[in-house]
């Protein structure tokens, strides 16, 4: 594959051209398939959730995400870039 880097960088010029909800959903559907839409919902939405507060058992319960890429969230919200922090409005953010 030539230059991978270079298309990533070519996604993120497309996301940050985005201006409204329709504008995101029309690039989501035509970039990507339901259901990985749905998956990442899941993981913005179990994001939400832990940066509340609640626990594990309640998350899991709650989204029916898989307790694997809970973990996955829970790690990119301690150790990642600061993405779900920045971008994710939750209760207590601010405060």
């Amino acid at each position: 594959m030539k230059d991978i880097n270079a298309q990533i960088n070519g996604l993120y010029d497309l996301l940050v051209k985005l201006n409204s909800r329709e504008d995101c959903k029309a690039l989501l559907d035509d970039l990507c398939t339901y259901k990985e839409v749905e998956q990442m919902a899941q993981r913005a939405y179990a994001a939400k959730l832990f940066l509340e507060g609640k626990t594990y058992n309640e998350i899991i319960a709650e989204t029916e995400i898989s307790s694997t890429t809970l973990s996955r969230v829970s790690r990119a919200i301690s150790h990642g870039s600061g993405g779900y922090k920045k971008f994710i409005d939750y209760e207590g953010k601010n405060s």
